[in-house]
């Protein structure tokens, strides 16, 4: 748990978790922390732990129960991080986005109690936000001056949560703006290529002070960020160097798949990263196989089908979601489940053992 003056943006892969609830909207907090336990998979998973986002079902639950499950997250993460021994440290992030300015800054409070490693803020997704620089800068800013501890602050760009569809993405002037900020540490950009690009192109001039990360939220562009190609000025580690010193590449990927198969995301970062282009496509392969079942399994039910996977591996009992988020049918679910095993199956033969995610019981595939 560091400070925001200890703190850089942590590299790698984010996997924004589901929330586990039972059939009235509550909190299952052993199977949250179980959830927690699998998507670490004992270090050859997760580098962030992300309640509370998008994934997490954050403007379908109460925020009480939010809050339950960013609670149990980080208490869990703490857990990890002292039975991994020493390890690379996982960090435990809070989404912070709330239905008003108030109850937002009163997450983020929460969150800086309860012992979160950063916040994660969607500043255009929040209701009755007229400005949001200045919500950032005066009230966000305000609140940590208040504590004995402040931490880091990472925006987030998605326009599918945008309260103004005529406003879907942070202005590149704004996030400029805010990068000034000693706590505003990067943005999680899930926005079509065009977009993400302009985000990289600009990070250099972001920040003056330090470092400023971005994480890319559409998490299967990485394989066309990452893709070598020659003949283009260097291959793509020396790209990759040059790049990342003057803060053009994003530093992680946040994939809310990878709640299903988080060794498998951290392999598809590892090998996209080192512009491994074999690599790249077997776990490539894999990703869209699951993908892929998704869309058979009714379409925009992502939430549903990763509930599902888990209680396929044995994580959770529970595969309810929140109302008004999509739901499987009974003939939705059959399918999905069969698809699931097939990716599974895929993966143990495609990929190395260790890359292939554990079940609940240890087993790496079917």
């Amino acid at each position: 748990m560091r400070s925001v003056e200890e703190a850089h943006p942590r590299p790698g892969l984010s996997v924004p978790v589901v929330t586990v609830v039972d059939g009235s909207g509550r909190v299952l907090e052993e199977q949250q922390r179980a959830v927690v336990r699998h998507v670490v998979q004992e270090g050859y998973g997760a580098d962030v732990i992300f309640a509370a986002g998008t994934t997490g079902e954050w403007n379908r639950i109460p925020a009480e129960q939010s809050r339950a499950a960013i609670r149990v997250c980080v208490e869990e993460v703490a857990k990890r991080n002292a039975a991994l021994g020493g390890a690379t440290a996982v960090e435990a992030w809070a989404g912070i986005t709330a239905l008003s300015p108030r109850e937002t800054l009163e997450n983020l409070d929460f969150a800086v109690a309860c012992g979160a490693d950063a916040a994660v803020l969607a500043p255009l997704s929040v209701p009755g936000l007229d400005d949001p620089v200045r919500f950032v800068a005066r009230d966000v800013a305000d609140l940590l001056d208040a504590r004995p501890r402040r931490i880091p602050v990472f925006l987030y760009d998605n326009a599918d949560i945008a309260v103004d569809p005529k406003v879907p993405h942070i202005r590149t002037r704004d996030v400029k703006a805010l990068s000034r900020l000693d706590f505003v540490r990067g943005i999680k950009v899930s926005a079509p290529r065009r977009v993400l690009g302009h985000y990289t192109k600009a990070a250099a001039h972001f920040r003056d002070r330090g470092e400023f990360g971005i994480y890319v939220g559409d998490a299967m562009q990485i394989f066309e960020l990452f893709r070598p190609r020659t003949g283009l000025g260097g291959t793509i580690s020396e790209r990759w160097q040059r790049w990342r010193l003057s803060g053009g590449l994003p530093v992680g990927v946040v994939a809310g798949p990878a709640n299903a198969l988080p060794r498998e995301w951290a392999r598809a970062w590892q090998v996209c990263r080192a512009g491994d282009a074999e690599r790249m496509d077997a776990v490539r392969e894999v990703l869209e196989r699951y993908r892929a079942a998704t869309r058979a399994s009714g379409g925009k039910r992502s939430v549903a089908c990763l509930k599902r996977a888990l209680r396929c591996l044995g994580v959770v009992e529970s595969d309810a979601v929140a109302e008004g988020t999509p739901a499987l049918t009974a003939e939705e679910a059959a399918r999905f489940d069969a698809a699931f095993a097939e990716v599974r199956a895929l993966a143990g033969e495609r990929l190395l053992p260790v890359w292939v995610t554990r079940d609940a019981a240890g087993g790496a595939a079917p």
